[in-house]
């Protein structure tokens, strides 16, 4: 396939300015950051997570977790269930507050969901999911050897 680089690249780059643009629009409404979207939608989905469980999940790195973390915890949004020093292992859960956002924002992600997805069918949007998540796990092992090239230098 000709330009199969080019289209690949731009077209991944170009889905990711969106998905960062919907989110900051969307969460103007309450005063929210998109880097705050993935946090506040995953522990509605689960209702209790750590920071080392957010950072799977939301995909993340620890940094951008940490810093949403401390921003959602000083602002009500969400709670520590301990009091412990180490609190990277400690589980995180909404309050009230947190609880009514998270809603909110997976009916807007269901939302986006449906218009994104409009004129493709169920078994369509299986195999591009399929396709993509093979993508993601070669282009991940591709970047492992890398690692494991440089810890061996």
């Amino acid at each position: 396939m000709t330009g199969r680089f080019e289209t690949f690249t731009v077209l991944i780059a170009q889905i990711n300015r969106c998905i960062y643009k919907i989110k900051t629009e969307e969460m103007a409404e309450f005063a929210l950051k998109s880097s705050h979207v993935s946090c506040l939608y995953y522990l509605h989905k689960d209702r209790s997570l750590t920071a080392t469980q957010l950072c799977q999940v939301c995909g993340e790195d620890k940094a951008n977790v940490s810093r949403s973390i401390k921003f959602l915890e000083a602002n009500g949004y969400i709670t520590c269930e301990s009091n412990a020093k180490k609190r990277y292992q400690s589980a995180f859960s909404l309050t009230p507050k947190g609880a009514d956002i998270g809603a909110r924002i997976a009916e807007k992600i269901d939302a986006v969901l449906s218009l994104s997805s409009a004129g493709l069918c169920d078994d369509e949007l299986a195999i591009m999911y399929k396709g993509l998540t093979l993508v993601q796990e070669n282009l991940n092992r591709i970047c492992a050897s890398y690692e494991q090239a440089e810890e061996a230098t």
